[in-house]
């Protein structure tokens, strides 16, 4: 590990991703699942600043935001690992998250965040430590968090998502993304779908079966079938992209964002997507972004 001067600080950028298919293979006795996914990351941001201090430890400051300061933040903890896998106690470092990415969305924005500051401690400390090393770090801190740690832009994940082999990114085409304004807990999602696995007739609605398939890897969400139920108004968003033009629509993750792919016209945001834009911000509470993949 090189020794840094008090003041040093490096600017990052923690992606989004969306969920461009989910699969649910099995629950592992640990308590996560295994899974067959793909993975893009998104060029909406959180930005994360890390700056190395006199005085050991880890000051975590969150502006503008009601997210904790301690270690019940993944960031907070993302650090402590990185730390403890340095075995240095006499280092600083004071971390400011401003978060653009939605809470608790399916966006993975708190994943991310965790996997730029342990990639971004490695950079600005000289650590030192490998890809492999840092995924090793990432994977108890949360399933989606080895993705965030590597330079890839879009992967097919398996295992709990840490088994990861590149794919091409999405190119020439503007997501979408619909934010209900509510928040919906993972943990809820994944315990509830667990109990309902045994169910093989579900007749609950299916409205990627409409879309035209013309971006590879869009597919199918096996956590759709928990969270629409429950929350109506996502399937109602995912109806509202496929009227306005989306090529493909999908929930991210689990929930409660919901995505459409709009294919771009000579590398510029189409009138689809302004349209769509305009359309759906008129509707209370929902936020709306527009981003392109990484």
């Amino acid at each position: 590990m090189v020794l840094v001067g008090s003041g040093a600080s490096l600017v990052l950028r923690a992606p989004a991703k969306v969920n461009l298919s989910l699969r649910i293979i099995r629950r592992r006795p640990d308590g996560y699942h295994d899974l067959d996914t793909v993975m893009q990351k998104l060029d909406l941001c959180d930005l994360v600043t890390l700056t190395v201090t006199d005085d050991a430890g880890i000051i975590l400051r969150c502006p503008d935001s009601d997210l904790p300061e301690d270690r019940s933040n993944i960031v907070f903890r993302a650090a402590e690992a990185f730390f403890a896998a340095c075995k240095c106690e006499k280092v600083g470092v004071n971390i400011t998250l401003e978060k653009n990415i939605p809470i608790a969305a399916g966006l993975g924005g708190g994943s991310s965040d965790a996997g730029t500051v342990l990639a971004g401690l490695n950079r600005l400390f000289g650590a030192g430590f490998s890809a492999a090393e840092l995924v090793a770090l990432a994977r108890p801190l949360g399933a989606d968090v080895p993705f965030f740690v590597t330079d890839f832009g879009a992967v097919r994940a398996e295992g709990i998502g840490d088994q990861m082999s590149a794919v091409s990114s999405l190119k020439d085409c503007t997501f979408v993304l619909v934010n209900p304004g509510f928040p919906v807990s993972t943990r809820w999602v994944y315990e509830k779908y667990a109990l309902t696995m045994a169910d093989k007739d579900s007749k609950l609605c299916d409205s990627q079966k409409k879309t035209s398939h013309v971006f590879p890897y869009a597919g199918s969400n096996d956590l759709e079938q928990i969270t629409l139920p429950s929350y109506p108004e996502i399937e109602r968003f995912k109806q509202n992209l496929l009227g306005l033009g989306a090529s493909s629509v999908l929930m991210s993750g689990s929930g409660p964002t919901v995505f459409g792919i709009f294919p771009d016209e000579d590398g510029r945001v189409s009138t689809l997507v302004r349209q769509a834009v305009h359309v759906l911000e008129q509707q209370n509470g929902v936020k709306v972004f527009v981003t392109q993949p990484v």
